[in-house]
C-alpha cells in the first residue's frame, strides 16, 4: 500500500513540473485549434488580419478574455513560406501579455523575411516557476 501511495505522489509531482504549452492557435488561413479546453473557456483568439508592410507580411489578431479576473498570457507568431515550412521559428520568442477581466487586446507581428505567406498565432497561459 505504501508503495502504491509513493508511486501516485511521485506521478503527481512529475505532472506538476511538466511544461505548460497547451493553449489556443488561430491561423491566417481560418483554422482554429484548441489544445486546452478549459483555457479556451477563458480566452479566445480571432479577427486575424494580414497586410504587406514594406514587402514583409504583417499579421495581427485579437486576444479576448472571457473571464472577470486578470490573466497572464503568452503569445507567439509562427510564420510559414509558400511550401509550408516555418521561417526562423527558433528566433521567435513567446511574448508576455496581461489581460484584465473581460479585456481584449490586438497583438501584431512582422514576418522575419519576405518569404512568409501565412502565419499562426498561438496563445497560452503563462506559468511562473
Amino acid at each position: 500500500m505504501k508503495k502504491l501511495i509513493t508511486i501516485l505522489v511521485l506521478g503527481l509531482m512529475m505532472t506538476a513540473c511538466a511544461p505548460h504549452t497547451a493553449g489556443v492557435m488561430a491561423s491566417s488561413t481560418g483554422e482554429v485549434r484548441v489544445d486546452n479546453g478549459s483555457f479556451a473557456g477563458e480566452v479566445s483568439v480571432g479577427q486575424l488580419k494580414s497586410r504587406q508592410q514594406g514587402g514583409f507580411l504583417q499579421g495581427s489578431g485579437l486576444i479576448v478574455s472571457k473571464v472577470a479576473t486578470d490573466l497572464r498570457l503568452q503569445y507567439k507568431f509562427t510564420w510559414y513560406d509558400i511550401n509550408g515550412y516555418t521561417l526562423d521559428d527558433e528566433g521567435s520568442a513567446w511574448k508576455s501579455l496581461k489581460l484584465h477581466g473581460k479585456q481584449q487586446m490586438q497583438v501584431s507581428g512582422l514576418a522575419p523575411n519576405t518569404d512568409a505567406v501565412r502565419y499562426e498565432l498561438y496563445v497560452r497561459k503563462a506559468f511562473s516557476n
